[in-house]
């Protein structure tokens, strides 16, 4: 089960105007499952999006890569469960195409004005005329409410379906911002495996639109890991249709520092959900590195903790063998730390211990006080590194024995 974490009911999630989406049963991997979804935008909506960085990006990362390149006014995202489309060379880029094709004809739409998503088992032909074939149902089902049913038909091994959503008023009018997200193994950023989808009604200047989408992106889905494997299907899309009559053009505008706000707030808390249901998760970490040079030298000894087996087997067994976390500081890929300079605190629930300083052990350390902090579900690490005054945050959870089964019965 998730760490505490649970899905927004279908009337938490509120519709955004200019987008309806509906969900069917393709029957891509195993029957009687929703696995196929369509998302359909109004004209004149503004699409963004960022994508895995791993070289074996799938076929539908690519022909999304180049519809957007093309300046194409978007007009319909799917997304497939199921199979991945990846490591499928000329097949699969003839797949991804099809697919668009086939959502073109439906909505009497060009080809290039579709984006398509897989998500699922790697090295795998997508089947897609099955897929084909259940887009009439996805048509069929459209509706603007269909926000609950979208996050349950994204998952693969997601043990819940993961939602978001937001209302700020701007210039006397109300704006929304929904979105989902799927993801559970696989997990690191840059991008972590997973699909994200924003949606806001305000209407957003392309520019400012891509600088929006990177700003939650760098605070959200590139601050998780879960184990550490970069997938091959990673993309994050930020959507603004413009219906709720408010424009923004550049950060400077009135109304656009709440706006960002609320979009990272709903990025972050579908990134975080991702952890919290980290494939056999039991227990939810931050891991905050401050006093860095600069954030990424920060980041990246966030993330030598956050990777290290052995950190994430002893979080499981709440075993406060706390050492493993010097060791991990120590070999990140940061020159010239000083050790001694560096300090190191474990809590939770409100409650913050120091564990290690000037080298060692901290003098006021108990090794009970670390048991019990270990024993919660959600716990903080803080790290300070005495060098400068930047930060930055990871989150992460632990490793157990059912992330072994889960990932060894994964295609069975």
């Amino acid at each position: 089960m998730p760490v505490n974490y649970r899905t927004p009911s279908p009337a938490a999630l509120f519709p955004v105007a200019g987008v309806e989406l509906g969900v069917a049963e393709a029957g891509i991997r195993k029957p009687d499952r929703r696995d196929l979804t369509l998302i359909s935008l109004t004209p004149g909506s503004r699409v963004a999006g960022v994508f895995t960085a791993n070289r074996f990006c799938a076929a539908p990362v690519l022909v999304c890569r180049r519809h957007l390149e093309l300046g194409s006014d978007i007009r319909a995202l799917v997304i497939n469960t199921g199979v991945a489309n990846a490591g499928t060379g000329e097949p699969g880029w003839q797949a991804a195409t099809q697919t668009c094709a086939a959502v073109g004809r439906l909505l009497g739409i060009d080809e290039r004005q579709v984006l398509p998503f897989s998500t699922g088992v790697i090295l795998e032909p997508l089947p897609v005329d099955r897929l084909v074939a259940a887009l009439p149902a996805c048509v069929a089902d459209l509706r603007p409410d269909n926000w609950h049913a979208a996050a349950h038909a994204i998952m693969t091994t997601d043990t819940v379906a993961k939602a978001a959503s937001r209302r700020v008023s701007i210039g006397g009018r109300t704006v929304t911002i929904t979105g989902i997200s799927k993801g559970a193994g696989m997990i690191r950023p840059n991008m972590a495996t997973m699909l994200g989808f924003v949606a806001t009604d305000a209407a957003i200047a392309p520019p400012l639109l891509g600088r929006l989408l990177r700003d939650a992106a760098d605070a959200s889905f590139n601050c998780i890991t879960v184990d550490g494997d970069t997938s091959t299907n990673d993309s994050f899309m930020l959507i603004a249709t413009g219906r709720a009559g408010i424009g923004l053009a550049s950060a400077s505008d009135e109304g656009y520092e709440a706006l960002r706000e609320a979009v990272v707030g709903v990025a972050v808390e579908l990134a975080q959900a991702i952890v919290r249901d980290g494939e056999g998760a039991s227990k939810f970490i931050r891991i905050r590195v401050e006093g860095g040079r600069d954030c990424d030298e920060c980041r990246q000894v966030a993330y030598a903790i956050a990777h290290s087996p052995l950190v994430k087997t002893a979080f499981f067994a709440s075993d406060p063998n706390l050492g493993r976390i010097l060791a991990a500081i120590g070999y990140a890929p940061v020159a010239d730390l000083d050790v001694d300079r560096i300090a190191v605190w474990l809590g939770g629930a409100g409650h913050e211990i120091l564990v290690a300083e000037h080298g060692g052990r901290a003098m006021t350390y108990r090794e009970e006080d670390g048991a019990a902090i270990m024993r919660l579900e959600e716990i903080d690490v803080r790290v300070a590194l005495g060098r400068g005054p930047a930060s930055g945050t990871v989150y992460t959870c632990d490793l157990s024995y059912d992330y072994v089964k889960i990932n060894a019965d994964y295609r069975t």
